[in-house]
């Protein structure tokens, strides 16, 4: 179970047992702290009031097997609702360590 951070550029996730992090895909290579003043960023949070979840990525490939959008799904654990919580495109090569960065 996780705490995640998200924003238009990837997400974050934090160990909600340990506090252990980890960024998602190549979140980190474009992670800038100024990024959170958009309104779009921060904590994500459930309508129901909690902000922890079970985590999934899921990667867009194409034709040539190569990964052109990732995508983070968020499913919490109090009321079980899910949800798309980031998603961006990847626009450059090769991109076959992503699919082991989550």
């Amino acid at each position: 179970m996780f705490f995640v951070l998200v924003n238009d550029r990837g997400a974050e996730r934090e160990c909600s047992g340990c506090g252990s992090r980890a960024f998602i895909a190549d979140s980190e290579e474009y992670w800038e702290e100024d990024s959170w003043e958009d309104e779009a960023s921060g904590p994500a949070g459930c309508p129901c009031g909690s902000g922890v979840f079970e985590a999934a990525v899921a990667f867009s490939l194409g034709d040539d097997g190569s990964v052109r959008w990732v995508t983070v799904g968020l499913r919490c654990i109090k009321d079980r609702g899910c949800g798309v919580y980031s998603d961006w495109k990847i626009d450059y090569g090769p991109t076959d360590h992503l699919l082991t960065m989550v």
